[in-house]
């Protein structure tokens, strides 16, 4: 019998992060299934992307490829999580990067208030 690990992470969305995906979903279609490849890493608990800088979470940016354009992960999504603890963690926000260029640390730093206070 495979070592298969029993644990797993649990995953948890900002607000923020269901708003933006249900507003991204009806322009692109495919975007959760564009996302859904992450999310599965994320769950076993793979640390995918790179650690966004000066904000005072363990936040990662991940590019993730947009299907519904085909341009590349360049133009697809940005998709912004946090790593609460060893066996949490919180998806804060996604964006298209054809519709917004970046994400300030302030507003990262706003949604991840907003979500502790809730």
């Amino acid at each position: 019998m495979p070592n298969d690990q029993v644990f797993s992470i649990e995953i948890k969305f900002t607000l923020e992060f269901k708003r933006n995906l249900r507003t991204l979903s009806r322009k692109y279609r495919h975007i959760r299934s564009d996302v859904q490849p992450v999310i599965e890493q994320l769950k076993s608990g793979e640390i995918v992307g790179d650690q966004i800088p000066r904000v005072k979470y363990t936040v990662f940016k991940v590019r993730v490829k947009n299907s519904d354009i085909r341009k590349g992960k360049r133009s697809g999504y940005r998709f912004i999580y946090y790593v609460k603890t060893k066996s949490e963690v919180i998806l804060v926000t996604i964006y298209s990067k054809l519709e917004q260029s970046d994400i300030s640390t302030e507003q990262i730093r706003q949604i991840l208030q907003d979500y502790d206070e809730s």
